[in-house]
This record gives C-alpha cells, structure tokens and sequence, in this order.
C-alpha cells in the first residue's frame, strides 16, 4: 500500500521541518521499521476471513440487533451534523 504523506503528522514537528527547510539544513528522519512478512501474511489471512467467519457464529437475531445498533449510530452523526 502507497504511503499516503511524507509530512510530520505534530504541530512541531511540521515547524521543524519548516525551519530545516528555510535553512537549507537537513531534518533528521528515522527509518521506518522492517515489517516481518510472515507476520503481515497471517494478519492479512486473519482480518479477511474475521468478519465472515463472526457472521456465520451470529444468530439471526443477534445479527439484526447489530445491524440496528449500526443504522442508529449512523443516523445519530446525521443529526449531530
């Protein structure tokens, strides 16, 4: 997945490189961590399979109390807004 913005997500940190910027110096940047494949793969293969497989454990009750719950609080930011 593409990187969505290379810029500073704190106040500060978006001044700094500002200031790096104006005077030609060099901001300083830590490298990102190496992801373990493997580990990415299963989390991958979990969160695919997660919700189909919690659907089919629901009663169709409890699955209508969920779908409820969810139109309620979807309506409820309709109204705040």
């Amino acid at each position: 997945m593409p990187k969505r913005s290379s810029k500073p997500r704190d106040p500060n940190q978006l001044a700094a490189a500002i200031v790096a910027q104006a005077t030609g110096d060099e901001l300083e940047v830590e490298p990102e961590p190496v992801k373990n494949a493997a580990a990415v793969e299963l989390g991958r293969l979990g969160g695919l399979k997660g919700g189909k497989a919690r659907a089919e454990k629901l009663s169709p009750k409890k699955r209508s109390q969920i779908a409820k719950k969810a139109a309620q609080a979807r309506w409820a930011k309709r109204d705040d807004s």
